[in-house]
């Protein structure tokens, strides 16, 4: 557990850092929306609405790959915005 976000969680994946955008924040889907954490600043940001049924989420560079019952969402965390 790492600033009390379980990473063994399917709906939670950490931005490593030197892998391309978003190293060293948190990202999880929560209430159908996609949060990015920064735990030097103690905050969240919203990246995106309308999340629905999630599974599972996973990043790679600076994408954000978002597993959902009917669909596959990606984020792309340099343009802020679904790709």
């Amino acid at each position: 557990m790492i600033h009390g976000f379980d990473l063994e969680d399917d709906l939670v994946c950490e931005g490593i850092i030197g892998d391309g955008c978003g190293g060293g924040r948190i990202f999880l889907v929560k209430d159908d929306r996609l949060f990015a954490y920064d735990p030097q600043t103690d905050s969240s940001i919203l990246l995106l609405e309308e999340v629905p049924n999630a599974t599972g989420i996973a990043k790679k560079g600076c994408t954000i790959t978002i597993e959902c019952k009917d669909e596959i969402i990606r984020f792309d965390l340099s343009l802020l915005k679904k790709v």
